[in-house]
């Protein structure tokens, strides 16, 4: 069985790959290459679409991110280069006809800024709409779980508020597919407090699956940190019934990572590819 569509993935025209002026320019291409080479069928440019900004430590960044931190401590993102971004596309759709190229977005927080998206880009015309829980209310302001680890709050409190807004965000609409579950544990200050233990947090994780799988949304196996067992065993144990496959990544090398070991685990818990590569898994 062939490899499906990475869903999840990232060019110059993200904010946190550098942009396009960057060193990083030309990575759709790059990874359109990639994806012909390793023989991946379809590719999903899920760009960075954040709206809010956010309370940023600087050292949690690259140098040359930093500058989008205002004077105020807030990580202020360039919007996405709409026209550029499509642009792209079809320069790619055009020189490599036999890949799926498909458009996309990763929205952070969709719950928050559903409204002011329709002014930069029409989401109801791309391929695919990735909602991602980055940021997490805090003093005022919000920031994201690493920043919360450093500023020395309980992590533990810090994985059961981001739980806890999962099914908010669930809720409130503006995108298809949950991205990234495990975004907070990701940052879990392992030096200070240990390996991180998903059983400490099962109840809240199989509360945020039961709300994703009630709206009948696909969950994102995301891969780009390998794929953590415990997601796709509970989702499907908690209702789920379709998934994608995401590699979130940002630079080409990452495309497609970990995809024949989490194909091959969701195929064990029953799930069967689509149609299409970019169509999700189902059970």
């Amino acid at each position: 069985m062939g490899l499906p569509a990475d869903s999840h993935v990232h060019s110059e025209f993200s904010w946190d790959t550098g942009g396009p002026t960057s060193s990083a320019a030309g990575t759709m291409d790059r990874t359109c290459a990639r994806a012909v080479r390793i023989g991946l069928p379809a590719v999903v440019f899920t760009e960075h679409l954040d709206l809010t900004g956010w309370r940023a430590a600087p050292e949690d960044f690259a140098e040359h991110q930093r500058v989008l931190i205002d004077a105020d401590g807030l990580m202020q993102p360039p919007l996405l280069a709409v026209d550029a971004y499509l642009e792209s596309i079809e320069r790619c759709r055009h020189r490599f006809p036999d890949l799926r190229i498909l458009t996309g977005v990763e929205f952070g927080q969709p719950h928050l800024d559903r409204q002011a998206a329709a002014s930069v880009i029409d989401l109801t015309a791309l391929d695919r709409v990735n909602g991602s829980l980055h940021t997490l209310p805090f003093r005022g302001h919000r920031s994201e779980p690493v920043t919360l680890f450093r500023e020395s709050v309980d992590p533990a409190d810090v994985i059961w508020a981001y739980l806890a807004e999962v099914p908010r965000m669930v809720t409130a609409g503006g995108f298809e597919v949950f991205t990234h579950l495990d975004y907070a544990a990701r940052y879990w200050p392992t030096e200070q407090h240990g390996p991180f233990d998903p059983r400490c947090f099962e109840d809240g994780y199989r509360q945020a699956l039961r709300a994703i799988a009630a709206s009948d949304r696909p969950l994102e196996m995301n891969t780009g940190h390998g794929l953590r067992w415990w997601i796709p065993q509970w989702w499907a144990e908690e209702g789920g019934r379709a998934v994608t496959f995401g590699s979130d990544d940002h630079g080409t090398d990452g495309l497609a990572a970990h995809f024949p070991e989490a194909t091959a685990l969701l195929e064990q818990l029953g799930f069967h590819p689509g149609r299409r590569p970019e169509d999700p898994w189902t059970r």
